[in-house]
């Protein structure tokens, strides 16, 4: 990462940023739709293409809802197997592979650990559950996730999504989670918990770093970067997953001239997959975050335009109560 400047200059100019930043973003709260689009780096470069195609299979479907739930299942894993038997990116049981598996690059053969096949089967899946309840009143999109989870006859009982906690929460999780893989087509509501993430961040500065610190006391209050923007955003009451690359998919992804402070700003190896973040800062305006950088170095502030940085997440409650659980690193 670049040199830190003097904490006390940036110190100084800091108040002045997040107030003017705050003021000028006060009219961004509830603007602008979404595309249907991906964003910029959502999904690895290797299903990229296959997700943008398959999920425009049906209008009930789009490419981020489809990336959120293979996200979800999965987190990519093409290789991924559940207790339950469930296989493969998409996480089919045998059964329903069976009577909805597709073959998708037309090799001849159905593979549900191939992610051309499962993602082509997981749309067509989507869609035709989204078939079944067609007429059922309501959102599309939302029954049809709905039918996912609980199934189609139930939504037709119960004319949309049916009263049931698990399929509730189910789809409000999938459409959550589809925000951080949309496109954005205008800015990106700010985040009110920011301001207060950004002060916790900043009473750290000049903290040693440590390798899997979580600044508990028998660590003397140290933190890796991820370690240090999960504290932060814990002391606003949101919790975020332990590891810098499920961070990522913690809320939408504003462009780099629309960051606002509080954003967490990140780092990869490969800029076409985010699974290969391996840094994490909070923003704090004027192009600088505050991190902790590495080992041997101190909490500090850093520039955040270097080659390997990949881009940003405005985290929101809700997206990140809708990330599947992780472990830690």
């Amino acid at each position: 990462m670049a040199g830190g400047v003097g904490v006390g200059l940036v110190l100084c100019l800091l108040g002045l940023l997040v107030v003017g930043t705050y003021s000028a973003a006060a009219g961004l709260m509830g603007a602008g739709g979404r595309a249907l689009g991906l964003a910029k780096g959502a999904v690895p470069a290797a299903y990229q293409s296959l997700v943008q195609k398959w999920g425009a299979l049906c209008p009930a479907l789009s490419p981020a809802l489809l990336a959120a739930q293979l996200y979800q299942e999965s987190g990519w894993n093409p290789k991924a197997q559940s207790p339950a038997a469930a296989q493969g990116m998409a996480q089919f049981i045998p059964g329903t592979w069976a009577t909805h598996g597709v073959d998708g690059n037309g090799d001849g053969k159905r593979d549900v650990w191939d992610p051309e096949d499962a993602i082509p089967s997981a749309a067509s899946y989507d869609c035709d559950l989204a078939k079944y309840v067609k007429g059922t009143p309501g959102d599309a999109t939302r029954n049809m996730l709905a039918a996912y989870n609980a199934g189609a006859y139930r939504v037709i009982q119960y004319n949309g999504v049916p009263p049931y906690r698990e399929t509730q929460n189910y789809v409000k999780t999938i459409t959550t989670l589809a925000k951080s893989f949309e496109a954005p087509t205008g800015p990106v509501a700010s985040s009110r918990q920011a301001a207060a993430a950004i002060y916790f961040a900043q009473k750290r500065l000049g903290t040693k770093y440590l390798w899997g610190g979580d600044g508990t006391a028998d660590q003397g209050g140290r933190f890796d970067c991820s370690g240090l923007t999960k504290a932060a955003y814990h002391s606003v009451g949101i919790e975020l997953p332990r590891v810098a690359n499920d961070q990522w998919n913690a809320g939408p992804h504003p462009s780099r001239d629309q960051l606002l402070p509080g954003d967490l700003v990140f780092f990869a190896y490969d800029l076409k997959d985010p699974r290969t973040i391996h840094h994490v800062g909070i923003y704090v305006g004027g192009g600088y975050m505050i991190n902790a950088p590495y080992t041997g170095a101190v909490i500090r502030f850093d520039k955040i335009d270097t080659p390997d940085y990949i881009g940003a997440t405005r985290v929101t409650s809700d997206g990140a109560k809708a990330l599947p659980s992780s472990g830690t690193a």
